[in-house]
């Protein structure tokens, strides 16, 4: 009967979704109503999807997991969110709003050439397809328990239903979507907590009590070494990692160019800034509310579980019936937020940044279509990658994709920054760093999985192989710049900071 009351909570929500892909499949009349829903979307609700697309059920499932198993150490990256966010409605936004772009690698082109920006295009394509993959698998963790059937089938009927809305509705359908599912994902977080503290004897006070006995808190060695997750290589990762999500993510740029004005966009983020972070951390307790739980109730079967696996198996053998139903729809909510977003990304990305280029002539209609075809396959890519994620050892699947994450590393953020600092580089200067980081990708591939030479291999934490991969790119690029003359500044007009002041409005 339990069971029961779930899959009709967890029902009557996806019939929800699919109904808005319904709704709004009758708006799609163009490309650009596809992509930036005529560029009308309004900054809070641009900034609610924000939030969602960012928090996902990496936040719901994998967060709480880490701190499971660990501390809150893969807290501490999330930290420099907001500075992040603030440079973005400083500098980045009035970037990418002027003139009538659709992708952040249109700026790239504008400021270097073609070639940087399908190498920074494709780069993002392969980030995108591993996040759809990763996000999936995790999120059917509780629907294949609830359900009783292998991962395998849950990740194929998920992955189909998840797609139908975001295939037929566009960039309106996942925002709007997001809005809702954003709503839901917070409630669900609370009500895990709230079921935690009313069945522990000491409630609240016990569940701090019991995390600062074992030290469920920290934010990892202050050691200053970059071969251990410490303070200091987390801190790095997230800085950085935080610039490029706000500078050259095609989530994020798609949501600064889709507000009607300036001002809404920068709305949209200052609201991802004061939700996100807070989330974060609260997605974190969770994971230590989990493990108090389990030190008064000690349990044979969670002791001998995968970190992922506990909170769906919390869900559905201590909280009553119904409420379990909405916490595993929070769940799916959060994965569909980002599941949407990130489709609808490589959706864009493919017909703008490379069926644009091949045809270089303008057929809406057709452009229409092979983006709607564009994000099937895209689909298609993400159901047969959860799929393998699951055959794959790990210690928790956020270590996994900031692993996999780490050795596709790209310098994705390199040449944004380039681009709008400074003057000298130009395009030679950055396809000699781009070349040069793509050795190093190789490289450090080689030596994750100790195929080269002892004498060649090289003792640095994987998490750090993005920040690395980035001042490779960097140092570089600024190489060659000084043997190579300054681009003329008239060129650069609009696309650096130095060169702002110039006609074309972020408007």
């Amino acid at each position: 009967m339990a069971n029961l009351i779930n899959l009709s909570v967890v029902a009557l929500f996806l019939l929800g979704m699919a109904g808005m892909g319904v709704y709004f499949l009758k708006r799609n009349n163009s490309s650009e109503e596809y992509f930036l829903g005529g560029r009308k979307i309004p900054g809070w609700a641009l900034g609610l999807s924000m939030v969602g697309t960012s928090i996902s059920s990496i936040t719901f499932l994998a967060l709480p997991a880490a701190a499971f198993v660990l501390d809150y150490r893969q807290l501490t990256p999330n930290l420099f969110m907001p500075v992040a966010a603030l440079i973005a409605c400083w500098i980045f936004i009035p970037f990418f709003r002027r003139g009538l772009k659709t992708t952040a690698y249109e700026y790239l082109e504008s400021r270097y050439g073609t070639g940087i920006r399908i190498y920074a295009a494709l780069y993002s394509l392969l980030g995108q397809l591993l996040r759809l993959a990763i996000i999936l698998y995790l999120v059917v963790l509780p629907l294949s328990e609830m359900l009783d059937i292998s991962e395998s089938t849950a990740i194929l009927a998920f992955g189909v239903i998840t797609c139908f809305y975001t295939v037929f509705g566009g960039i309106e359908a996942v925002v709007w979507t997001d809005v809702v599912q954003t709503v839901i994902l917070l409630g669900g977080g609370l009500l895990c907590v709230a079921a935690v503290a009313f069945q522990l004897p000491g409630g609240l006070p016990q569940i701090l009590e019991i995390g600062m006995e074992y030290d469920k808190f920290s934010l990892g060695p202050l050691d200053f070494s970059f071969s251990e997750r410490t303070f200091w290589v987390m801190s790095l990762i997230g800085f950085i990692g935080f610039i490029s999500e706000f500078s050259s993510n095609q989530n994020v740029v798609q949501r600064y160019i889709a507000a009607p004005t300036l001002r809404e966009a920068r709305k949209a983020t200052l609201i991802c800034i004061v939700m996100s972070l807070p989330t974060w951390i609260f997605f974190f307790f969770i994971g230590s509310c989990l493990f108090a739980y389990y030190k008064v109730f000690p349990s044979a079967e969670v002791a001998a579980m995968k970190p992922d696996d506990v909170l769906p198996h919390f869900i559905l053998t201590e909280i009553w019936p119904g409420v379990g139903g909405v916490i595993i729809a929070a769940c799916l909510a959060a994965a569909m937020s980002s599941l949407s977003s990130s489709i609808n990304a490589v959706s864009t990305i493919w017909t703008i940044d490379f069926l644009r280029l091949m045809r270089r002539k303008g057929n809406d209609r057709f452009e229409l279509v092979n983006a709607k075809l564009a994000s099937g396959a895209a689909g298609i890519i993400m159901i047969a990658g959860a799929w393998g994620i699951s055959l794959i050892p790990r210690e928790s699947v956020y270590d996994l994709s900031a692993i996999l994450g780490a050795l596709l590393c790209s310098a994705g953020l390199t040449p944004f920054m380039l681009g709008f600092f400074t003057t000298r580089i130009g395009n030679r200067a950055i396809l000699s760093g781009m070349y040069a980081a793509l050795v190093f990708s190789v490289y450090n591939i080689l030596n994750y999985f100790k195929l080269l030479p002892e004498p060649l291999q090289w003792n640095i934490h994987i998490y750090m192989a993005g920040p690395v991969c980035n001042g490779v790119m960097l140092a570089v690029a600024l190489a060659y710049s000084l043997f190579r003359p300054e681009p003329v500044t008239e060129q650069l007009r609009g696309l650096t900071v130095w060169t702002l002041d110039s006609p074309g409005k972020a408007d």
